[in-house]
């Protein structure tokens, strides 16, 4: 049940949302459409948990053929370096990575996972990665150590598993370059397992979707303070971002959304549609909201704001209660005498 029926309309929640998946932060994108930052937390937060059960549900069965797998850099809470004694070595605290796998043809995401760089979350990731495929596919991936265990225990060899190394020279040096990466001087294609295709051992693809995830989302932009306080905002806030990708964005190679490629749908999702996962809420207890309306105190006179309330007894629900019996007419203002006026309308 979501709680945010009661307050956002659908027009408003489709604005945080074009506002989150274009790379602004909460507090940015409650100033712009007026509301509270902790709405459109909310909003995030039960929109991308809906968002994420959904493509674990539907995507399924998939026709992919050429995989690559890479891992991305984010942190909650705090940088490894400034987590708190207490928390250390506590998982959501300090360092997360996430891990993609991007079909190269339909450019379609079909899993992710958001944890530590080791052996056990790419294992977990491999084996979600291998039950949602119908063919044979080729995997690429770097050359972290993790991958080997983690293929194998995955796809049971029924995989063409190829590693591309790269090589890089020496690190640039000074305040100006410190950001700048090594320059690659060349790379390497190791086959591991079956027959990998060697002109097809690339992470390009996986690597240029890294660059869409920190141009869009506003807690993966590097050199900036933007990030999520947990490890559940963290997930939901990446699922919905890639529920977008995958069923919303159109994209200028294939010309058609990721999903359409893929045969998971047959059209081009709105964001109306994608907030629509969202469960319908209803209202639960309380006294319903009194509307404010405004209505006219005299025939000429100026308008005047009055509060709806159920009124005295005998009186129709919806009309501004007053304190005179039933056809009776307003007394006149003290000291103002009441004008009659004639046939014609005129005093």
């Amino acid at each position: 049940m979501s709680s945010m029926a009661n307050v956002l309309s659908t027009a408003k929640r489709v604005q945080i949302v074009a506002a989150l998946i274009e790379g602004m932060s909460v507090r940015a994108t409650a100033r712009m459409v007026d509301v509270s930052k902790d709405t459109v937390a909310k909003l995030s937060l039960e929109l991308g948990e809906a968002c994420i059960r959904y493509m674990d549900e539907t995507l399924r069965e998939l026709p992919c053929k050429r995989l690559q797998v890479d891992v991305v850099w984010g942190f909650c809470c705090a940088k490894q370096k400034n987590v708190p004694p207490p928390v250390q070595g506590v998982s959501g605290y300090g360092d997360v990575w996430a891990f993609t796998a991007v079909d190269v043809e339909t450019k379609l995401i079909p899993t992710f996972l958001v944890g530590s760089r080791d052996a056990g979350c790419a294992t977990e990731f491999m084996q979600d990665l291998a039950s949602r495929l119908v063919n044979r596919v080729q995997l690429t991936t770097d050359d972290h150590k993790m991958y080997l265990s983690a293929v194998e225990e995955g796809f049971q060899g029924a995989v063409d598993y190829a590693m591309l190394v790269k090589m890089y020279g020496k690190a640039p040096e000074g305040r100006e370059v410190r950001y700048s990466p090594a320059e690659c001087i060349g790379c390497e294609r190791i086959g591991i397992t079956g027959q990998p295709d060697p002109k097809h051992v690339s992470t390009s693809y996986v690597e240029r979707h890294n660059l869409t995830l920190r141009m869009d989302m506003r807690r993966y932009t590097r050199l900036t303070n933007a990030h999520n306080k947990k490890l559940r905002n963290h997930t939901a806030a990446l699922g919905l971002f890639l529920c977008f990708y995958n069923f919303c964005r159109l994209h200028q190679t294939i010309r058609c959304t990721s999903a359409m490629a893929a045969g998971v749908t047959a059209r081009v999702w709105s964001i109306a549609e994608m907030v629509g996962l969202l469960p319908a809420a209803e209202h639960v207890g309380g006294r319903p909201r009194t509307t404010t309306r405004i209505v006219p105190t005299t025939r000429a006179g100026p308008r005047a704001r009055r509060r709806t309330s159920p009124g005295p007894a005998g009186h129709a629900p919806g009309r501004p209660a007053c304190d005179r019996a039933p056809g009776s007419r307003p007394a006149a203002a003290p000291g103002r005498p009441r004008r009659r006026r004639g046939p014609a309308g005129r005093p």
